[in-house]
């Protein structure tokens, strides 16, 4: 996928990316540094996340690339008015060298434990964070919100149909696959379906009903184009009315759409006149401002709903919309010596050292545990490890996943979790525990700057 920002997408970065880069570069800075992106808190009434985003960040740090015109901005910028020739003719060959370990996007994971590790050329690895953070962020965000609301469907197909409410359109495009990633069936985002090959699912609005003089004359207009299984919108003016109207078209629809009204009551009323009429098969789609508190509502009512179309909620998980993801500084690679890094501010206690995770189940093949080691520790007996290598020394070494495949993961995932992690209400404690020689690392670190745990 090509990003919205196109080739612009370099400067796609907070400014102080770009100062902390040039002040590095004429101090003659050399380290490697290595950079990881965790998530410090749930979003509310979470207790588990879904990675998501990894893809579209790859492309990103393939693609890195400073313009002659984006140099060109930067030089007339006074901020870098002191800056040496020699950094803005860094920017015009910079590629991005480092190596980059993540989960594989659909992984379920906890707070404090890293989705994506960069280590780098320090100028390279700080001027990445806002791009990573941003997609990482967002997808995993959006993706979380998606298994949620799957899971109240308790089976039933969910379709995401959030673009026309999303942040921009590119959000809406990540948050078509993102959902995606959750779990859901489809999208109604017609890009989404030809950038990911994702389903697109869409039906008709209430201007296609009044354009005509009659819902009958707008279904049969409708029909004389889309003769085979044509969806009916029906709650225009009367829910009830709209669905006599649609069955007696002589032609069966493949769906009815109500976006309005008790949803409960109207979805069984509607049910009876199709099945009165015989369409059986018809399937009853229900969509307006629906997220997964309504539909386990209406699935603990045995509601005869077949699938749902949901939009705001999704694309934007409106509940709690922003993710508090983080990307910092664990170590430093300078002289053939390893240099660990901790923050040590109020709420904000960083862990050290380049990690791995490794992830054991219980023999029912439930999450039992997540154990925080430093990379070179040796892997636990039985365990999974979660991180694995995508770039080396600037080349994608990983090949795409299709997205079918990432969405297949995801759901074996929050499938393997505990029952009281998937409540949509109130946030568990983590399963993730920290080695010991990592715990006696941090606890070290933390002392020398007046932290003890």
């Amino acid at each position: 996928m090509s990003s919205f920002l196109g080739s612009d997408a370099a400067l796609a970065t907070d400014l102080y990316e770009l100062t902390m880069a040039a002040a590095y570069f004429d101090n003659d800075e050399k380290a490697d540094a290595s950079f990881e992106l965790f998530v410090r808190r749930f979003p509310k009434n979470r207790s588990y996340l879904v990675a998501a985003g990894l893809e579209q960040a790859v492309e990103y740090l393939t693609n890195l690339h400073f313009s002659k015109e984006h140099v060109e901005f930067l030089r007339k910028h006074p901020s870098f008015k002191n800056v040496s020739k020699s950094f803005f003719e860094y920017l015009l060959d910079l590629k991005f060298t480092g190596d980059v370990w993540a989960m594989p996007e659909g992984t379920v994971f906890f707070i404090n434990e890293p989705i994506i590790r960069v280590t780098a050329p320090i100028v390279q690895a700080q001027i990445v964070e806002t791009y990573l953070l941003s997609v990482m962020n967002f997808e995993t965000l959006i993706a979380t919100k998606a298994a949620r609301v799957v899971q109240s469907a308790k089976g039933r197909g969910i379709v995401e149909f959030g673009s026309r409410r999303a942040h921009g359109p590119e959000a809406g495009l990540l948050a078509s696959r993102a959902s995606y990633i959750g779990g859901c069936i489809g999208t109604s985002n017609t890009l989404a379906g030809y950038l990911f090959g994702i389903p697109t699912y869409g039906t008709m609005a209430h201007s296609f009903i009044m354009s005509y003089d009659s819902e009958e004359d707008a279904f049969k207009r409708f029909c004389k184009v889309f003769p085979n299984n044509p969806s009916f919108l029906i709650d225009t003016y009367d829910t009830v009315q709209g669905a006599k109207k649609a069955v007696s078209m002589n032609v069966a629809p493949s769906l009815v759409r109500l976006d309005s009204g008790d949803r409960y009551e109207l979805s069984v009323k509607v049910r009876k006149i199709l099945d009165d009429a015989g369409f059986k098969n018809t399937r009853v789609f229900v969509s307006g401002d629906l997220n997964e508190y309504i539909i386990q509502d209406l699935m603990s009512r045995d509601a005869p709903i077949d699938t749902f179309g949901v939009g705001t909620e999704l694309a934007t998980s409106r509940d709690d919309p922003a993710l508090s993801g983080i990307y910092k500084l664990v170590s430093l690679e300078r002289n053939g010596k390893t240099i660990y890094r901790v923050k040590t501010s109020t709420d904000k206690r960083t862990i050290p050292g380049v990690k791995q995770i490794y992830r054991t189940y219980s023999e029912s093949g439930e999450i039992q545990e997540d154990l925080l080691a430093l990379q070179d520790e040796e892997s636990p007996p039985n365990a999974e490890r979660l991180m694995t290598q995508v770039f080396n020394h600037g080349s994608r070494i990983s090949e795409p996943v299709e997205i079918s495949r990432i969405q297949e993961r995801g759901r074996r995932q929050v499938a393997s979790l505990p029952l009281k992690y998937k409540a949509l209400e109130g946030s568990e404690e983590s399963p993730v525990r920290l080695s010991p020689k990592l715990q006696k690392l941090a606890n070290s670190l933390w002392a020398s700057h007046g932290e003890v745990d």
